[in-house]
């Protein structure tokens, strides 16, 4: 088994499914004790803003104010640099814990030894 998860998800309410597996599979991953690098991109972007994620409904599915609790207890949340400055977020906007940055942190994290990286 990978020593870290690196998942980038791009899928925000526009593919609620695609979304909603990301931020799932972050966190039984982290409840499981994998470590996790949860990445924000595209439509994505706007649950690194309070109360965004407490908007997003899909039935039968975990609620994600409550996925991303669990993803922040044990992993990490990476908002991109561009789709922050794209959607106008800054780090004054962000939940307390995220942190912005680029795709050389992000191909970094994903190029180490012993990392699983999937994109949603």
């Amino acid at each position: 088994m990978a020593k870290k998860l690196v998942i980038k998800v791009t899928a925000g309410a526009d593919a609620p499914e695609r979304c909603s597996q990301a931020f799932t599979v972050a966190a039984v991953a982290v409840a499981s004790g994998v470590e996790v690098s949860l990445w924000l991109t595209g439509e994505s972007a706007w649950f690194a803003l309070p109360g965004k994620a407490a908007e997003f409904e899909l039935p039968h599915s975990a609620p994600l104010p409550d996925l991303i609790e669990g993803i922040m207890a044990g992993g990490r949340i990476t908002l991109c640099t561009q789709c922050a400055a794209r959607r106008d977020i800054a780090e004054k906007d962000v939940l307390e814990g995220v942190r912005i940055a680029g795709a050389q942190v992000f191909v970094s994290e994903a190029m180490a030894d012993g990392v699983q990286a999937l994109v949603y």
